[in-house]
């Protein structure tokens, strides 16, 4: 199984109940298994799931889930509009009456535990990682928006330049050329120019 890449992890994360999650389907993805083994992990083991780590999706919320990926343009819904790169993953679950469930940081982490393969533990590493990763850059950038001071906002914009350098492709180093690079952070969009080429 190759390594999971930042992109490929952060495509996937929304916005539910004011958390970060991913949906159940897109966690499969990730691991290489069905969605069903994910859910009977989920199922069979219902203690090391309590509160605040499995969010089961309610009709309306499955409903707005469904009308972002459909209007990923014109997404007023709370949700990022890279869902429309999913929406072929849930293909037949579209008109299903099984509401999909989306896992938080905590129950991603649970159910590497309950896989207990290398491949799921260094998925699992790379998912908690990018998570961490969005939340300091989310702060970083709404601290910039807050504050008027050159020097702070000098600092800060090294600091998420830095941030932003640890996610790039490996194969991609430092030089003269300037790249915009626009991550969507779920309720969030940060565009900053970087400095890369290939090796």
């Amino acid at each position: 199984m190759e390594p999971i890449k930042f992109n490929n992890v952060e495509k996937k994360i929304i916005t539910i109940r004011s958390e970060k999650v991913i949906l159940d389907s897109d966690v499969a993805a990730l691991y290489g298994v069905e969605t069903k083994r994910i859910n009977e992990a989920l199922k069979n083991n219902p203690d090391k799931f309590p509160k605040g780590y499995v969010i089961e999706l309610s009709k309306d919320e499955w409903r707005k889930v469904r009308v972002a990926l459909m209007s990923p343009t014109d997404n007023k819904s709370g949700y990022s509009g890279e869902l429309v790169e999913i929406f072929d993953q849930l293909g037949s679950r579209k008109h299903s009456y099984v509401f999909p469930k989306a896992f938080t940081e905590k129950g991603l982490y649970m159910l590497a535990t309950i896989l207990k393969s290398p491949a799921a533990t260094r998925t699992t590493i790379a998912i908690v990682e990018t998570f961490a990763q969005i939340r300091e850059l989310s702060r970083t950038v709404v601290k910039l928006s807050e504050t008027k001071e050159e020097s702070v906002q000098k600092s800060l914009m090294q600091r998420s330049g830095e941030i932003i350098g640890t996610i790039l492709d490996e194969d991609m180093k430092t030089t003269d050329t300037e790249t915009s690079i626009e991550l969507n952070l779920a309720l969030l969009k940060f565009k900053h120019i970087v400095k890369r080429k290939n090796e």
